[in-house]
């Protein structure tokens, strides 16, 4: 039912758009993208600020390999590093390659016992949508900035290096529909894994789906003008904005997903996305060993020996017959 619910959810996002298209409310194009961005950037902001004050008075890394210890224990460098360049490239490594995803098992109940194996399916199709949205996103800004940065320019020729007609297919395109198609279906068909998937977890998908399915019906179907679309984006941009009349109810479609996105990602687990490089489980380098590391906003506690302890609760603990140190120590002097 998640499932389902999301899929509605994301159905009246496109028929509200195509809507405001029907009716020549044109203003939502102009309102929206500003209400998403102020969404997105306060969200973003506070999600990040809240992280960042948070005080991790302890090492809780996560390890995955032989601590640093004595000088002939060979220890593991990026899975519990000691140091903070060794930290620095395990999240590197997480964040490009998804390094920890790679090593992913799955477990299954075969003849009533458990049996793992390997799983690197979730990791590749992980990949290849990442690296495809970021690929896609740095394409875009060809309609925010004039002139057009020479890097975003080389990534657009690498990406559409696979031309096929007169409008050429982007690579990027092919592998983030296939990618969300896989990670859509992955969550349908496994009986484990749509137990535990909510409703936000199918609502990104789907908005996914769909700012890609309406992004590729304006560049191979209906086919709006380009440079309409980028004098529009700057105008955005530079905060003189201007109502479009001839994009279409497709383009409002694209347009109001896009928004929807941008504004629900803040609350939403995409949040990922900044949460990684401030979690001590991986941006702290495992020096337990190494140093004591004493939280600095604990309460100041007035310690006290057994003997004094002993002392204070003397009566209380002769009434309930408890030997004390003290007496025997006594007696056995004396004997």
């Amino acid at each position: 039912m998640n499932a389902l619910y999301a899929l509605i959810a994301v159905i009246g996002i496109v028929l509200l758009a195509a809507t405001a298209a029907w009716l020549n409310f044109f203003l939502v194009v102009v309102l929206v993208p500003y209400a998403a961005l102020a969404f997105f950037l306060l969200g973003f902001s506070y999600r990040v600020l809240r992280w960042a004050w948070t005080p991790v008075p302890f090492r809780i890394t996560t390890t995955c390999g032989q601590q640093k210890s004595l000088p002939w224990i060979k220890s593991a460098l990026l899975d519990n590093p000691s140091t903070g360049w060794g930290a620095f490239g395990r999240i590197i490594l997480e964040v490009l390659l998804f390094r920890s995803l790679f090593r992913n098992n799955r477990a299954r109940l075969r003849d009533g016992s458990l049996a793992l194996r390997e799983d690197q399916w979730l990791w590749l199709g992980a990949l290849a949508f990442h690296w495809s949205l970021l690929t896609i996103l740095l394409r875009h800004l060809r309609y925010f900035l004039q002139p057009v940065p020479a890097a975003v320019l080389a990534i657009e020729r690498f990406d559409g290096l696979f031309r096929v007609g007169v409008t050429h297919m982007y690579l990027s395109d092919v592998v983030i529909v296939c990618a969300l198609a896989y990670l859509i279906a992955r969550r349908l068909r496994d009986p484990m894994l749509h137990f535990v998937s909510l409703f936000s977890d199918y609502f990104v998908l789907f908005l996914l789906a769909g700012v890609a399915l309406s992004g590729l019906l304006l560049r191979f179907v209906v086919r709006v003008d380009g440079l309409a679309v980028k004098q529009f984006a700057l105008g955005l941009a530079a905060l003189r904005p201007h109502a479009p009349t001839q994009f279409g109810p497709i383009f409002m479609i694209h347009l109001l997903l896009v928004s929807v996105l941008a504004g629900y990602l803040p609350a939403s687990k995409l949040m990922h996305m900044a949460g990684v490089f401030l979690s001590p489980t991986r941006n702290l380098p495992n020096n337990n060993r190494a140093k004591r590391h004493v939280n600095p906003w604990n309460a100041p506690v007035v310690h006290r020996s057994y003997t004094q302890w002993e002392r204070e609760f003397q009566d209380k603990l002769t009434a309930a017959a408890i030997p004390l140190e003290a007496q025997n120590a006594g007696k056995a002097v004396t004997d």
